[in-house]
């Protein structure tokens, strides 16, 4: 039964994301607001809806371990399994920009979260986030928030991300008000009760198989909350434009680890599993960084390092799940 629950309520949760991200954006390009506001808020908003969901109902409920398994086990499967994958597909083109600005906000995110979560530092214990650790998350988020306006105001029109989603959003067919109106409450009702159902699943299975909270959200619901993305990375390849995928995963990572964590953090303390969490993040850290010299000595992600990727991932997966 947990597991049937887990099942209907990630793809309820899904499909409900899909709906608000849908129904959103035709929302506010019918009320005139511009595709680049669209882009950098209710897109950045809708395609996270899932793991946002998914942590605040578990803070709410008391399951703040999943919470971190969640952030850290989609951040590394960004990485690992959907850049592994889209690569394989296609080579990725890193832009410049990728590599100066991008990665490493990227990396200034994840450490500024692992020295937060790193208590024993201080001389402090258990390791956690507390509300503190919260508000400084979203504070950073704040910031990154006024910087990536701010380059963007200045160099949109030489921005290619930019440019090309608002050639999307030109060629869409959008749906009028009278449909976009109840397919957002739709999408934002399916995310709800997706995100109650996904929790009450996990906790039920990691309770039936004896695996701690934290495994079941750093596995079953950080790739099930994943797969937004990775939809999004293979049909972007398929269409050729897997360059993109790139831009994409690294500003989720930076939206999970300051907006994400941060809201959950503020809601109840996010602690850190005493048995692997500090090599968790260690194995984050190391998959936020093996992009930086493919960025800088080759600028592009090849075949060969897509399935370096996958099996890094692959590996982590098998280890952290069985060992």
């Amino acid at each position: 039964m947990n597991w049937l629950l887990l099942i209907v309520g990630l793809a309820v949760l899904l499909g409900g994301g899909e709906a608000l991200v849908r129904g959103a954006t035709a929302l506010a390009r019918r009320l005139g607001v511009s595709p680049m506001v669209i882009g950098m808020t209710v897109l950045a908003f809708g395609t996270s809806a899932p793991e946002l969901a998914v942590n605040v109902q578990a803070a709410l409920t008391g399951n703040s371990a999943i919470t971190f398994g969640n952030v850290v086990g989609s951040n590394i499967a960004n990485v690992g399994l959907i850049l592994g994958l889209t690569s394989l597909i296609q080579t990725l083109r890193i832009h410049r920009t990728i590599v100066t600005r991008e990665i490493p906000i990227m990396l200034g995110a994840t450490g500024l979260a692992i020295v937060l979560a790193g208590d024993w530092v201080w001389g402090s214990a258990p390791d956690r986030l507390g509300r503190i650790d919260g508000a400084i998350l979203l504070l950073a988020f704040a910031v990154f928030l006024f910087i990536t306006a701010r380059n963007a105001i200045r160099a949109r029109r030489d921005d290619q991300f930019i440019h090309e989603a608002e050639e999307e959003q030109e060629q869409a067919a959008l749906p009028s008000v009278m449909i976009a109106v109840p397919l957002t409450v739709a999408g934002l009702v399916g995310v709800l009760l997706g995100s109650d159902w996904t929790v009450a699943g996990a906790s039920g299975v990691a309770e039936a198989l004896g695996m701690s909270e934290a495994l079941i959200g750093l596995t079953i619901v950080a790739v099930g909350t994943s797969l937004p993305e990775l939809t999004t990375s293979m049909f972007a390849a398929l269409k050729g434009h897997a360059d993109l995928a790139i831009g994409n995963i690294v500003g989720s990572n930076v939206f999970n680890l300051l907006f994400i964590l941060g809201v959950s953090a503020s809601i109840r303390a996010v602690p850190v599993p005493e048995d692997r969490g500090r090599i968790d993040l260690l194995v984050l850290a190391a998959f936020s960084l093996i992009l930086l010299p493919f960025g800088i000595t080759q600028k592009r992600l090849r075949r060969t390092e897509g399935a370096l990727l996958l099996s890094g991932y692959a590996g982590f997966m098998v280890w952290r799940t069985f060992f």
